[in-house]
């Protein structure tokens, strides 16, 4: 038995902000970031919408960019002191993710983080609110997953909380909120999207429900991530859709070893930190080299190639076009091709190497990797990313 969950409400096109005032509520606490929405009038808006819809609103501001324990535990208090029956957060992952955990510490004050850390071990929520997501960049979908990104700055370490108790009742897709995106912004969070869609199509749990969106999320983000790249509002609306395909898609058939890597290298150097979406796009082509090792992944690799009208008369060719093609996308974007280039000091990444490694093996997504990897085959591929040589192992 397998299972496919999605919120309950999907609401999606320019303008469906305006859905806010629909909901049914008593309370409603607003979950935001670092000032964005604000600066551009959508809080604004959110916060009237709600009170359209005869809601008492507080705000929780400030959600730093990859949210931290601690952030999350102070959202929890504030939510146990206003008690709202919504929980609505608006912005890019980083608040959606955030207020997805203090949802939890909300609703049982005596859980440990160390608790949620174990995939699928959450509570049952909606005991005292429910949840509604709004995405301001285009690439996590954390409006429609199972999942929640949490640092420990402490342990320099990105834990990925992965629960369906914590999949939004309400996802609000609305593209006017990515208009004004920064173009990097754009750059990352479109190969975010992109690894998501190709990670769930190969992983271990893809089904017939999942295999539609991830190829549909794949086709998108090839046809229009470099004109939303370049500012083209139509192709910024087609992205803010093709990720969110891809976020459903990944949701129910998770990920694999790219996410792995990106969690356990996105904090853990001092030469600054390695956003998200830039690791994922920077890893993928080393890791599907590594993957199609595996027979079994290495036609699903050819099938994405051939449904989305790469080149190649075979199966190695066809991964080889896949593989160019995510390179010249990358080179498009800006985003570097090695964990040298990107300017990680090569002293610090051999030091810290063996532990990244274990890390990365220990990651939730590793276990829907579609090809076994152990600590030491983690550093050899890691050592690849590095350098910029081919995976032959």
């Amino acid at each position: 038995m397998a299972r496919f969950t999605l919120p309950r409400d999907i609401y999606h096109g320019k303008g469906c902000l305006e859905e806010l005032k629909n909901l049914k509520g008593k309370k409603a606490i607003l979950v935001v970031g670092g000032g964005s929405m604000k600066r551009q009038g959508f809080l604004d808006k959110a916060v009237n919408y709600l009170k359209e819809a005869g809601m008492e609103v507080e705000l929780f501001e400030g959600v730093e960019p990859d949210p931290s324990v601690e952030t999350v535990m102070k959202g929890a208090e504030a939510m146990r002191r206003f008690e709202p029956d919504w929980i609505v957060s608006m912005g890019g992952g980083s608040p959606i993710d955030a207020a997805k955990a203090m949802w939890a510490f909300y609703e049982y004050p005596e859980t440990t983080f160390e608790d949620l850390i174990t995939p699928f071990n959450f509570p049952e929520l909606r005991q005292k609110a429910k949840f509604c997501a709004i995405p301001s960049t285009s690439g996590t979908a954390t409006e429609v997953t199972a999942f929640s990104v949490i640092t420990d700055y402490a342990k320099g370490i990105k834990y990925p909380l992965a629960d369906f108790n914590i999949t939004p009742d309400v996802a609000i897709v609305d593209s006017e909120l990515v208009e004004a995106l920064p173009a990097h912004q754009v750059a990352y969070t479109g190969m975010d999207a992109l690894t998501h869609a190709i990670e769930a199509y190969v992983s271990t749990l893809n089904c017939v429900y999942t295999d539609p969106l991830a190829i549909q999320a794949i086709e998108m983000v090839f046809d229009y991530l470099p004109a939303s790249f370049r500012g083209n509002m139509d192709a910024r609306e087609k992205m803010h859709d093709a990720q969110c395909l891809a976020g459903m898609a990944f949701s129910n058939a998770l990920l694999g070893i790219v996410h792995s890597m990106a969690h356990k290298t996105g904090a853990a150097f001092s030469t600054g930190h390695i956003t998200h979406g830039l690791a994922n796009a920077m890893y993928l082509p080393y890791v599907i080299q590594y993957n199609a090792k595996d027979p079994i992944a290495a036609k699903r690799y050819a099938e994405i190639g051939r449904k989305v009208g790469l080149e190649g008369a075979s199966e190695k060719s066809l991964i080889n076009s896949l593989c160019k093609k995510i390179n010249d996308f990358n080179k498009i974007l800006g985003i570097p091709s090695t964990l040298k280039e990107f300017g990680i000091q090569e002293d610090e990444f051999k030091e810290k190497l063996p532990a990244i490694s274990e890390n990365a093996v220990g990651d939730a997504c590793t276990g829907s990797n579609p090809r076994t990897i152990d600590p030491a085959t983690m550093e050899k591929l890691f050592t690849c990313i590095y350098y910029g040589t081919e995976v032959d192992f």
